[in-house]
């Protein structure tokens, strides 16, 4: 019985994957390509197909070695990788695992430069639109740089010499290393929640791999979101940047970034002497112009001759005397004369004789309302007893002495034989009293006779 020579297709990727795997010309390959379908991946991992004139081969770079690499990877750069070639099992395919990965013809430090600085020239960041003011005369400065070396003991020898009144604060930070990109990020930040009124970032020279940090995004972001005004100063003159292009203001040096941020304590001094030299002409020629003016108006007509100065015064003055007692005097003798008139008015009208003649009308009134009362009286008792005649005529009980009776049916008196029936119990009021009846039978009145019940 011989066995099944067929081999599954996992058992047969696997045996290919041994073989490129064992291959040792394979595990160490240096490829030169261009990029295609570049892909990056959230995760860090970055796919892509590398081409030539003729081939292509699928390349995948992991995320922990995708770290080392300093620029962005895109479709059409040509680059250079060294990595392994095995065989991914799942699509049965050979592809290029890279583990570095650098551009062809420059270096990979300049490509990401490059890059970053076209990624933020788009944002706005070198805008200088958005660069702020530094103050002319800063009370509170921060540096931003490590706390010792060159650097800060040029800026703080800078600072003391040109600007001693200002107080300087040391943010201690890494500038060199993996964690110096977080280190200038957070002393910026710290620098930021304090009341500091301009900001120093920087280090001393060195190779672009020593700078790196100050060409990070991370830096740019934080250097373009401080609310205090910041200087740049990294490296020598030649060096330049992303932290240059991004600051408020670029210094060739650390010692160019002091000079910048504050005044010269000895310029200051110079222009203060120059401005007081010129107040102290300006001064002079005023006190001078006045001066000559004082003299004039003191050898003038009317300094020189003061009682003519004042000479129409006094004439108004006597005048308006004059014009015064005059009226004074008139409305002395218009007062007396009114008085005079109201003493006569006042005399006609004496009290008592008006007391008099008030009772007088008082007692005439009196007489004439008694009179009026009485007459009132009189006619009333008339209407009153009129009155009485006709209603003592209409009363029922001066019918009833006639022989007229009044019929009750219920309580209620009965008008007409249409009211009452045979059988009904009535009761007739008389003169003297009462009667109870029963109806035997009505009989209507015929033409011309009457019916009493």
């Amino acid at each position: 019985m011989t066995s099944d020579p067929y081999l599954s297709v996992k058992a047969l990727t696997k045996y290919i994957k041994k073989k490129f795997d064992a291959d040792p010309h394979l595990r160490d390959v240096y490829v030169k390509g261009e990029l295609s379908n570049v892909k990056i991946h959230t995760s860090g991992h970055i796919y892509f197909t590398l081409k030539d004139s003729s081939s292509r081969l699928p390349a995948v770079m992991f995320a922990t070695n995708a770290r080392s690499v300093k620029f962005k990877p895109e479709s059409g750069m040509t680059v250079l990788i060294r990595g392994d070639v095995s065989v991914y099992e799942a699509s049965g395919q050979y592809q290029l695992y890279a583990q570095s990965m650098q551009p062809d013809g420059i270096g990979d430090y300049y490509l990401a430069f490059e890059q970053l600085k076209k990624k933020l020239l788009a944002e706005g960041f070198f805008n200088p639109s958005h660069k702020k003011q530094l103050p002319k005369y800063p009370e509170k400065i921060a540096v931003v740089t490590a706390p010792t070396g060159a650097a800060v003991r040029d800026i703080i020898i800078t600072l003391n010499r040109r600007y001693p009144m200002a107080k300087v604060t040391i943010f201690p930070t890494l500038v060199q290393g993996e964690q110096a990109t977080r280190s200038i990020v957070q002393s910026i930040q710290a620098a930021n929640d304090s009341a500091f009124d301009v900001m120093i970032v920087g280090r001393g020279g060195g190779s672009i791999e020593d700078l790196w940090a100050f060409n990070e995004e991370a830096v740019a972001r934080a250097i373009f979101d401080s609310r205090i005004p910041v200087i740049s100063a990294v490296g020598h003159e030649t060096d330049t940047t992303i932290a240059d292009f991004v600051a408020d203001l670029r210094a060739a040096t650390p010692t160019a970034a002091a000079e910048l941020a504050v005044p010269s304590r000895s310029e200051l001094l110079d222009r203060v002497i120059t401005q007081q030299s010129g107040m102290y002409r300006i001064i002079s020629n005023i006190l001078d112009r006045e001066k000559t003016a004082l003299r004039k108006l003191t050898t003038s007509m009317p300094f020189a001759y003061p009682d003519r100065l004042y000479r129409p015064f006094i004439e108004r003055v006597e005048r308006a005397t004059d014009s015064l007692q005059r009226e004074v005097f008139q409305h002395l003798n218009r007062s007396r004369e009114r008085f005079t008139n109201l003493d006569r008015q006042l005399a006609n009208r004496i009290p008592a004789q008006r007391i008099r003649q008030s009772q007088s009308d008082i007692s005439q009134l009196q007489k004439r309302l008694e009179q009026s009362t009485l007459q009132s009286m009189n006619n009333n008792k008339m209407k009153l007893t009129s009155a009485i005649r006709t209603l003592d005529a209409l009363s029922p009980l001066k019918l009833m002495e006639r022989g007229y009776t009044i019929p009750y049916k219920d309580g209620e008196v009965v008008k007409s034989i249409h009211q009452v029936k045979a059988g009904d119990e009535l009761k007739v009021t008389m003169q003297d009293g009462t009667v109870e009846a029963t109806v035997v039978k009505t009989i209507p009145t015929t033409k011309g006779e009457h019916n009493n019940g």
